[in-house]
């Protein structure tokens, strides 16, 4: 059985990672699935992996501009939405003495406001008794060196989540954070990590893990369907840890 047959489903950050395992599987369980990214030629590469009538929406979550686009394209085209996947994001490690104005508004632009702006425009649309998955980290709780910037930026919108579980309790919008700790996506890459350096890098985090590895976008995607779908129908403003155990580490 689907768990989420004839739902729409909007993930923002789905044409890469966490996002697209996500999306892949929400259109796997029957939902009409949009995905938003910044890059066209990625955009349009994922929606047709993701097959099943999928729809992909170029822009920047920074951009107040890009929700209202989207708010517009789910209005026009399905009327209104059952889940919106609060996921885009950027990472940049760096010691706080080393962070520039531009390296902290680049991350709470697209990790804060992205969140916060995209929720308060999409979250008309969202029939009664749906539900919004704010993605999170594991940094925000547990201290990890030079994610002092990011951290605050993924803490704000666990903040934000809690919050709106109550603002939207008389329309019975479930709100959830889901929190990964380290997982193999291209990401790494964008961390610095080189190719040649990437075995020595998974060893040393898979160390700090109880699990013994790091985890795979698939596991945060089926996680994701938990929160989204009947199965996870009396959870609500609860903070997801998908870690492998990182936090007790």
């Amino acid at each position: 059985m689907q768990q989420l047959k004839d739902k729409v489903a909007v993930i923002t950050g789905g044409n890469s990672g966490i996002g697209k395992a996500t999306a892949l599987l929400f259109a796997q369980e029957g939902a009409q699935v949009i995905i938003t990214g910044r890059r066209q030629d990625v955009v349009d590469q994922t929606v047709g992996e993701i097959g099943h009538g999928a729809i992909g929406l170029v822009g920047d979550v920074g951009d107040l501009e890009h929700h209202k686009m989207l708010a517009e394209l789910v209005k026009t085209r399905f009327g209104g939405l059952d889940v919106y996947m609060a996921n885009a994001g950027v990472i940049n490690l760096t010691a706080s003495s080393d962070v520039t104005p531009d390296d902290y508004d680049r991350h709470f632009a697209t990790n804060t406001r992205g969140v916060f702006f995209g929720v308060q425009e999409i979250a008309p649309l969202i029939r009664d008794g749906g539900n919004i998955i704010v993605t999170s980290s594991l940094a925000a709780t547990k201290v990890l060196p030079d994610h002092t910037v990011y951290a605050g930026s993924k803490a704000a919108v666990a903040a934000f989540a809690k919050n709106w579980a109550i603002e939207f309790k008389p329309r019975k919008i479930r709100v959830n954070i889901l929190s990964p700790g380290p997982v193999e996506t291209a990401i790494l890459g964008k961390l610095g990590v080189s190719e040649a350096d990437r075995p020595a890098f998974e060893d040393y985090m898979a160390s700090l893990i109880p699990a013994g590895r790091m985890g795979r976008p698939e596991e945060l995607a089926r996680a994701a369907l938990f929160l989204a779908s009947d199965a996870g129908s009396f959870v609500n403003g609860i903070e997801l840890y998908v870690d492998g155990g990182m936090t007790l580490a």
